[in-house]
Order: structure tokens, then sequence, then C-alpha cells
């Protein structure tokens, strides 16, 4: 097992995590495991915004087969807002 010395700890810091340890019931040393050990657990990764971008829209617009429609030529009109 490694070990792990934490120098310059605040007291106010040292103090809150007596008083979390004697709430759960465990050593102040048991505590500080428990809190690395939940800050590096792995997470499911989300998808990044892209992917999400992408299946929100998919089932809107253009299909695979369909082609993009061709706007050239095209006369550009302002916007009406009524």
């Amino acid at each position: 097992m490694a070990q792990l010395v934490v120098r310059n700890l605040e007291e106010d810091v040292k103090a809150r995590l007596r008083v979390l340890a004697a709430e759960h019931g465990h050593s102040m040393e048991e505590e500080v495991r428990a809190i690395l050990r939940q800050a590096v657990e792995e997470r499911p990764r989300l998808p990044g915004l892209g992917t999400r971008i992408a299946a929100r829209f998919a089932h809107s617009g253009l299909r695979d087969d369909e082609p993009i429609p061709e706007l050239r030529g095209e006369n550009v009109r302002p916007v009406q807002f009524d």
C-alpha cells in the first residue's frame, strides 16, 4: 500500500475532516481514503457536443439518400417580422 504525506494543511480543513470522520464513524485517515477514492473513481463519459447535436437533429431535415437542394441564383429576401 502507498503512503501519502500532506504538508501545510490548514487547521480549519483538518477540523472539518475530523467532524466528517466522526459523522461517518470513521477515523480521519479512513475518511481521507474515502474522499480520495471518490475523487478518482471513473465516471461514465458523456458524449461530446457534436454527437449530442447530431442525435437531436437526426430525424429532421435531409436524409442520406436526399440531395442537398441547390440555392445558387436564388434572390435574397429580407426577413419579415410581423
